[in-house]
């Protein structure tokens, strides 16, 4: 058998970020999840920001039913 050895500490360093930063990531990923979630699982009928074009929709169409959306 044969054994790894790495040289030296291999300790791991945390990465540390300022608290606003951090919200600054934090909202945006909310936003764009936010954003993500409405264009696959709502943006339809009614409720659609792009009116009776249905674009959005069908471009999403098959990921909507593999992620359990109805949308018939």
């Amino acid at each position: 058998m044969s054994s790894m050895s790495t040289p030296g500490s291999s300790e791991a360093t945390p990465v540390v970020l300022p608290v606003s930063q951090a919200v600054l990531w934090l909202a945006g990923t909310t936003i764009l999840a936010l954003a993500l979630y409405y264009f696959i699982g709502v943006d339809q009928g009614a409720v659609s920001v792009f009116g009776r074009d249905m674009h959005v929709h069908e471009f999403v169409h098959d990921a909507r039913h593999f992620l359990g959306f109805p949308c018939h």
